[in-house]
């Protein structure tokens, strides 16, 4: 039998199985709670049960003291509902919130998704988890002093390990490596997390997420957490990409469309291959969206991709179909070879 959980001051509620822990049903809920390792190391997640009891669970020796305890302190990511509860905890409102950590990981799966693009995913140390949220970025801190940005494709609800989708760039550092010498259980060292895009929650409007190529990760996991939070904003994707292959994960998109009615998926291919046999819509991908919407006043944009899509779609909305320009969020993606300095999406 689920329990209800009450946060306090917001007011939000939630329902809890009695197997889960209350981070986990925050999270999966779409509620941002600090945390910080996820298994009663490091304290980031204590709170005060204001009504109700808990089941305290395994946790560290000195992270929680027997006196905190009786004045209804707990460790939330430990903690797991014996009643319904009402609990005292500040929720994550934005990315100043969180902390931003240096940490070790290592490569846990490395799929190929497409002729250029890796899906890596890493893990961190067993006493570790990154606190973030959906479409915020890492560095990979690199042994020469540089680093490379990627995005998280992967929601926060869904942390166990971290997904990046990395692009080929030709003579990219990183990338190149990727492509040619890492292998699962190498060990890297990432900082984050970083950025300012992610879904703006204290607004109902209607949002428009535009992909250029693996600017689809951040949007990716900006829609999955989405889901988890069971928004019911009209939620529209369009994802440009040259050619058919290049829309390396589209059997996902598709499969939220069949599932949520409130989502809808517009693939765009710029370039078609004759094999493609595509009879869906071509051109780019920003042009796609000029062409349904003739205002866009009432709605919210989050575009991921090349600068000059982004640039384009930020000009073209504003201008001419009189989106707010506090209203268009983007993740610029510039990519890096050997010799340049800026980090690559």
């Amino acid at each position: 039998m689920p329990y209800q959980v009450t946060l306090q001051p917001s007011g939000h509620q939630f329902n809890v199985e009695a197997d889960e822990t209350l981070l986990e049903a925050a999270l999966r809920e779409g509620f941002a709670l600090p945390y910080g390792c996820r298994n009663g190391a490091c304290g980031a997640c204590k709170g005060t049960v204001l009504a109700g009891t808990v089941d305290h669970g395994e946790y560290q020796a000195g992270i929680l003291k027997d006196e905190e305890k009786a004045r209804g302190r707990a460790l939330f990511c430990r903690a797991r509902p014996l009643s319904d509860l009402t609990l005292e905890v500040k929720e994550i409102g934005a990315a100043r919130d969180i902390m931003v950590k240096t940490l070790p990981c290592r490569v846990e799966q490395m799929e190929q998704r497409a002729d250029d693009v890796m899906v890596l995913k890493i893990k961190l140390p067993a006493n570790e988890r990154l606190q973030f949220l959906a479409g915020q970025y890492i560095d990979f801190q690199l042994k020469d002093g540089r680093s490379r940005s990627y995005s998280l494709a992967n929601p926060p609800h869904d942390d166990a390990l971290l997904e990046l989708h990395i692009r080929h760039v030709p003579g990219g550092l990183f990338s190149g490596q990727v492509f040619s010498a890492m292998k699962v259980r190498d060990i890297l060292r990432l900082k984050g997390p970083l950025g300012s895009f992610f879904i703006r929650e204290d607004s109902d409007k209607p949002m428009i997420f535009v992909a250029g190529g693996t600017g689809f990760a951040p949007i990716k996991g900006m829609l999955e957490h989405a889901f988890a939070a069971h928004m019911d904003r009209e939620l529209v994707l369009y994802w440009g990409a040259r050619a058919r292959k290049d829309l390396y994960m589209a059997e996902l998109p598709q499969r939220w469309a069949a599932e949520h009615p409130n989502f809808s998926f517009i693939p765009v291919l710029s370039e078609p291959a004759p094999d493609d046999a595509w009879q869906g819509r071509t051109g780019n991908v920003h042009a796609a969206v000029l062409a349904d919407f003739s205002d866009l006043s009432g709605y919210q944009v989050y575009a991921s991709g090349a600068p000059v899509m982004v640039d384009s779609a930020r000009e073209t909305f504003t201008r001419s179909r009189g989106l707010p320009e506090d209203q268009f969020f983007a993740d610029s993606f510039v990519y890096a070879a050997d010799a340049a300095s800026a980090a690559a999406g």
